[in-house]
């Protein structure tokens, strides 16, 4: 099978990229420098033969995203709207985000459980769902949330660097969600494809639940520091730009559903996850 892989230098992208060579696929990775996903005529160009789309591409600058929207919009909205036109006979992954719900929940949102992003990050990439599935009717959108992973910057790296320089550091606990290690997305991706899941929404995130806090005090430990240096704190006493959803928690009920295996617990994967990510 032919793979095309947008978005290719990036966290996600990159292990995508490993997870479907392992799995025997020729891959085309392909990053911004290679190809304008806004351009219908390089995308058709560089997608012709494909049998497997996945789209790694993304503005995920959060809190640049609320006073540039419309660059976010390009990347996140229309991107994919021009994918999905240019993906003709190949199975298309469009990956989307916790941040099209507005986090009030109180249990796992399923998947079809309406969107109501609450920041312009999550505004354009519930555009971007749309166009898929309106363009595209055969394609997967793997929602994720809370990535980590070797390949680029991420909470546990930045975690392990602030409380080795400062020997303390406060997290919010008011944040519930679920770390996920961007191998374990790559390999889920993978399978959604090989076990030819139907068409819909898929949530890509590990199992369990933890805070921001506690993730942080995960991170510390296996970087053999002292857990109790990691303080408590609350969203309140952050001030961003764009609103973060208190709640991110995903339900895996159209994993189930399709025989697909979920993510396993949080805690496990990092567990596994740690000596790489903080090499």
């Amino acid at each position: 099978m032919r793979w095309v892989v947008t978005g290719a230098s990036g966290m996600l992208g990159r292990d995508v990229v490993e997870a479907a060579e392992q799995a025997g696929a020729t891959v085309v990775p392909l990053t911004r420098a290679d190809l304008d996903i806004t351009d219908l005529v390089a995308a058709r160009r560089a997608l012709a033969g494909a049998d497997v789309v996945v789209n790694a591409a993304a503005y995920t600058a959060v809190d640049a995203a609320e006073t540039d929207e419309g660059a976010a919009f390009l990347a996140n909205g229309v991107g994919p709207a021009v994918l999905a036109r240019a993906a003709v006979g190949a199975r298309l992954v469009q990956i989307s985000t916790d941040y099209v719900f507005d986090g009030g929940a109180t249990s796992p949102y399923d998947e079809d459980a309406p969107v109501a992003p609450r920041s312009a990050y999550g505004r354009t990439k519930a555009a971007g769902e749309w166009a898929v599935r309106a363009e595209h009717p055969d394609a997967l959108v793997v929602r994720t949330a809370w990535l980590y992973g070797a390949g680029g910057p991420c909470f546990p790296k930045t975690i392990a660097r602030v409380a080795a320089e400062r020997g303390g550091l406060d997290v919010v606990d008011d944040q519930l969600g679920q770390p996920t290690w961007t191998r374990d997305l790559a390999a889920l991706v993978v399978r959604l494809v090989e076990g030819r899941a139907p068409a819909g929404t898929y949530h890509g995130t590990a199992s369990g639940r933890t805070s921001w806090h506690g993730f942080a005090q995960a991170v510390v430990a296996a970087a053999g520091l002292d857990p109790a240096i990691v303080r408590p704190t609350t969203s309140a006493a952050y001030s961003r730009p764009a609103p973060r959803p208190a709640y991110s928690v995903l339900g895996h009920r159209t994993l189930g559903a399709a025989g697909i295996e979920p993510i396993g617990a949080w805690d496990e994967r990092w567990s596994l996850a740690a000596a790489e990510v903080l090499a």
